[in-house]
């Protein structure tokens, strides 16, 4: 049980538009190869374009990771930077069907239940982290963090948000007769972007009050918050596991570029520049929008919808 005495109430109704959402992931990778065996073989996801050292990679024509190879390391623990991408599917069975790609390859996965949501983790041969999920809301709530738990059934049980899945009653989604897919499917979305930061609050600070998102929980116990929009789970979440410490990354490491936030139209552009120009944030215009940091050096797009 998470004791009370030590949450943080961060709820807040979103300034940005509930049509914000999320739109490529640029990560950094050492080799082609390594990053396709498991962005495309296990992940399931399309290459779509490849130009220069730039994979771009999706579902449905959708443009969702961009893998930018070059790098000279693995990516490095204990630092600022990407703790996971997650990948959401539409359908439970494409859980399942990932599931599958993965353990046909003997790629380790940790399959966890948040109530809220399921998902599947696991790593590319980087080091970089990707999580595949699966959104349960009818299921339950997070919980309201005075009253202690990280989540509560639709029954008003406890949960613990971090149950395994149980793998054999995933795997019956795919009926007595399975196809297997070899990809992901139209409709897969970029859900959430988790981060590592060292401060919570200043993380909070900036992904609720500047960029715009609601404030959803700040859990100390845990070292994480996250923000989003109207319904959970999050689509940005932090965490100070690197330690208080982290910095950024040694130059050529694999991990994290960027990642985009796509906004409606140019006057909710207008509001995050305003708002970033207030907090002393740096700005630097770009097509379609602006580039940005938070307080530790994540670097961010804000575009407007094409």
């Amino acid at each position: 049980m998470i004791d009370a005495s030590i949450q943080t109430d961060v709820r807040s109704q979103p300034v940005l538009p509930l049509t914000t959402r999320l739109g490529p992931v640029h990560i950094a990778v050492t080799d082609r190869a390594r990053a396709l065996a498991i962005w495309q073989d296990v992940v399931g996801l399309d290459l779509i374009a490849e130009q220069g050292n730039e994979l771009t990679l999706g579902a449905g024509g959708k443009p969702l990771i961009v893998l930018e190879t070059g790098a000279v390391r693995s990516s490095q623990r204990h630092t600022i930077g990407l703790y996971h991408v997650a990948i959401h599917v539409l359908h439970r069975v494409d859980l399942a069907q990932m599931a599958v790609r993965a353990l046909q390859r003997n790629v380790r996965i940790s399959p966890t239940d948040h109530l809220v949501s399921e998902a599947i983790y696991l790593w590319d041969l980087d080091g970089n982290g990707i999580e595949i999920t699966f959104e349960t809301p009818w299921r339950g709530t997070l919980s309201d963090p005075d009253k202690g738990h990280y989540a509560v059934t639709k029954e008003g049980k406890p949960h613990s948000g971090r149950d395994p899945i149980d793998l054999d009653g995933l795997l019956a989604e795919l009926g007595e007769n399975p196809v297997l897919a070899l990809r992901m499917p139209a409709g897969t979305r970029i859900g959430h972007v988790h981060v590592h930061v060292n401060d919570l609050h200043m993380a909070m600070d900036f992904y609720r009050d500047v960029i715009g998102f609601a404030g959803f929980l700040l859990i100390q116990s845990f070292g994480m918050g996250d923000v989003g929009l109207d319904y959970m789970p999050h689509t940005i979440a932090f965490n100070i596991w690197s330690g208080p410490n982290a910095g950024l990354p040694q130059a050529g490491s694999a991990g994290l570029r960027w990642f985009t936030i796509v906004v409606p139209d140019a006057a909710t552009l207008d509001g995050v520049k305003s708002r970033l120009a207030a907090a002393n944030a740096p700005i630097a215009e770009v097509d379609g929008g602006v580039e940005t940091q938070d307080p530790f050096g994540n670097r961010l797009k804000i575009v407007v919808e094409a």
